[in-house]
């Protein structure tokens, strides 16, 4: 089969077109998303707040991102990614605004908790950019999308504290967050008008039901149940957290009650994922339409340890450099700990270029096994390494973490096309499952045994790679009047 080049500069046609407006859509989301991060020293300053009250700030950010990528995954499948993605630059435009005018540490907590929906942004370009580009260049295309649009936070990092400095004291950070507010509003105009959720001519297959991912045999229906108790766990040590001494953001009876929300929100999402699930429980589904939801299974936990380590990682880094090198200050620490996140502009669409060409287990597993070393050898830095050493040893770390999320959704668009955004979805919530459990563990051990404790999920992952089926031949997909389509997967 012949493999064709990319030429990113030639706009004029439709799918490069395509594709820069929407890694771009997602370095907006990100922008947003992250815009408190850099500007937390002078949050921290104009209103006072105590250290309990900005770790409660940065945990509430991704806590609503975890059922978000699910709940958006749903949309993008029933309305398709253009009215989904300006739904959502608009709404996070409204919630920017909201956080830059509060006035109290309450108001400031509830922007930033209803901001992590904004995070689920991610999974809505997987779906598009899996409309443009045929099986041997969507991982590539995949790559090139999050790779890009992830450095959103980046760009954060390095412009809004000079915005917030111009103009200075009380009002400086208030008119950086509302800028990126302002921009997402405009771009998410720009993006409705010049954006089609698929080429002239092709089909936007949807699932028949919305509420859950179709499955085709009882095993799967079982399994899939199983999958979703992770992401409820997850949420509960977030409430738990909430509810410490430390955060206090939640008394123990509210705590109780949200826990007791959530058991009834999965009891619901169970119902809903059989409601979906009836007819294949009762009839059975014919051998064309059938997937494996063992696939989807093993491409979770893969971006858990991926995405996950790279969400935790990001998080303490600074402090790492901080605390394990004498002399450094601040502003030096997160300087040297932003080259992790620099990577992800060629590190992911490295990984999917290396499925597309390789093949996609072996990619994934070659490049699992480089990140259990990369953070081996973290575990080992100490006060008495080179500075130079231990940030190449981060950025060498770093290149297998977000080249593993490449491969990793260089795959997902090939499970079934349909589902393309729910698959994204579950996946990309996996990734916000795993930084909620390494930050946990961090929280009770040293920075040691935290890079050692990913190093060893990694070899769980690799394991599970064994068990990947490597996309073949096509899968098939239903028109909406009953005819079947077969669309090219390898």
């Amino acid at each position: 089969m012949s493999r064709t080049t990319l030429n990113l500069l030639d706009l004029r046609e439709g799918r490069i077109r395509t594709l820069h407006l929407a890694w771009f859509a997602f370095f907006l989301s990100f922008m947003i998303w992250f815009n408190h991060a850099p500007l937390i020293a002078f949050i921290r300053e104009s209103l006072g707040l105590s250290d309990a009250q900005i770790k409660a700030l940065l945990t509430l950010n991704v806590a609503l991102t975890i059922p978000a990528r699910v709940v958006i995954g749903m949309l993008i499948d029933r309305f398709g990614p253009r009215a989904v993605y300006t739904g959502l630059l608009v709404a996070g435009s409204f919630f920017c605004f909201v956080f830059s005018a509060a006035r109290t540490f309450e108001q400031l907590a509830l922007a930033r908790f209803a901001l992590g929906f904004v995070g689920a942004g991610f999974v809505i370009g997987i779906r598009l950019v899996s409309e443009w580009f045929p099986a041997r260049e969507v991982g590539l295309a995949e790559g090139i999308y999050g790779g890009w649009g992830n450095f959103g936070s980046a760009a954060a990092a390095m412009t809004l504290p000079s915005i917030a400095l111009f103009f200075g004291g009380d009002q400086g950070w208030r008119l950086a967050t509302a800028l990126t507010g302002v921009i997402a509003l405009v771009y998410a105009g720009f993006f409705h008008r010049h954006v089609r959720n698929t080429p002239k001519g092709s089909t936007y297959f949807k699932p028949k039901r919305s509420g859950g991912l179709e499955v085709t045999s009882r095993r799967d229906f079982f399994f899939y149940v199983a999958m979703n108790v992770p992401m409820y766990l997850a949420l509960g040590v977030l409430t738990w957290k909430l509810s410490s001494e430390e955060i206090g953001l939640l008394s123990p009876g509210s705590g109780a009650v949200v826990a007791a929300g959530l058991l009834g929100l999965f009891v619901f999402q169970v119902s809903q994922i059989h409601r979906v699930n009836r007819e294949m429980l009762s009839e059975g589904v014919p051998e064309i339409y059938r997937y494996s939801f063992k696939q989807v299974a093993i491409l979770d936990v893969a971006y858990f340890a991926t995405f996950g380590s790279e969400l935790a990682v990001v998080s303490m880094l600074p402090l790492f450099f901080l605390e394990t090198f004498d002399g450094l200050d601040p502003v030096q620490a997160g300087l040297l700990a932003s080259g992790f996140a620099f990577m992800n502009l060629v590190a992911r669409p490295g990984g999917g270029w290396l499925s597309d060409r390789f093949g996609r287990r072996r990619t994934l597993q070659i490049l699992i096994i480089g990140l259990a070393a990369g953070y081996l050898v973290l575990s080992q830095v100490g006060g008495t390494w080179p500075l130079a050493l231990a940030v190449a040893a981060t950025m060498g770390c770093s290149f297998f973490v977000q080249a593993g999320e490449g491969a990793v959704f260089a795959l997902v668009p090939l499970i079934q096309r349909r589902m393309t955004g729910q698959i994204a979805g579950m996946t990309g919530a996996y990734g916000n499952v795993g930084a909620v459990s390494y930050l946990t563990v961090l929280s009770f051990v040293d920075y040691s045994t935290f890079f050692l404790v990913i190093a060893a999920s990694a070899a769980f992952v690799f394991a599970a790679l064994f068990h990947l089926e490597e996309p073949r031949g096509h899968m098939a997909e239903v028109h909406e009047d009953g005819s079947v389509e077969l669309i090219e997967v390898a």
